[in-house]
């Protein structure tokens, strides 16, 4: 296998839009190719097959829609509270606008791992991972609430942002009703201080 971690990470971003644009069943080795500009092969050079591609890719989405570690420190830095959940879950929104190709990738990305057990089991301790972290943040943060309000609220949170990006006129909102359904969804969700 082929080390050279920019071209890499050139390679997952292309398969991210490549998932984005045509579905999982869509990723080829050649789909990622033509997407990233590069010569046919190249992506074989880097992953030894598809599933490899695939674990990769989970992987990568991570990282890619991960906010910037200043900014949330700069919020964090704030007293825990109800109206800065608001804040927070809001800039998972912004994020999802930003980038709806890294959203709608991991989206697909669920939905192959709940066709192919082997990749389910790999992408379920990804994301029950980044589900304990999410608790113990909120939890471990002094938010309002317990594991409960932030297992609903990460529930919640993930229905918004598949309805928003797959079908963005069923709950019909501009950006600033959008603000407020947050809003209006964390206050349903996280109690007072």
């Amino acid at each position: 296998m082929v080390s050279n971690p920019g071209r890499r990470t050139a390679l997952l971003d292309a398969g991210i839009e490549v998932i984005a644009h045509l579905g999982a069943r869509g990723l080829t080795f050649r789909a990622v190719d033509k997407e990233a500009g590069v010569p046919t092969g190249t992506t074989s050079n880097y992953f030894a097959n598809r599933d490899a591609l695939l674990r990769a890719l989970s992987d990568h989405v991570f990282v890619r829609l991960a906010p910037d570690p200043e900014v949330v420190a700069e919020r964090l830095s704030g007293e825990p509270s109800r109206e800065l959940e608001v804040v927070l879950m809001q800039d998972i929104v912004d994020r999802a606008r930003a980038d709806r190709a890294g959203y709608l990738a991991m989206f697909e990305l669920r939905i192959e791992a709940a066709r192919d057990p082997e990749l389910q089991e790999a992408f379920t301790a990804r994301y029950r991972a980044n589900l304990q972290e999410i608790t113990s943040a909120h939890v471990e943060g002094g938010f309002p609430g317990d594991a409960t309000n932030a297992l609903l609220l990460y529930l919640a949170m993930s229905g918004l942002l598949l309805e928003h990006l797959t079908l963005p006129g069923v709950v019909d909102r501009d950006e600033d009703g959008l603000r407020q359904l947050v809003r209006d969804l964390v206050v349903a969700l996280v109690p007072p201080r």
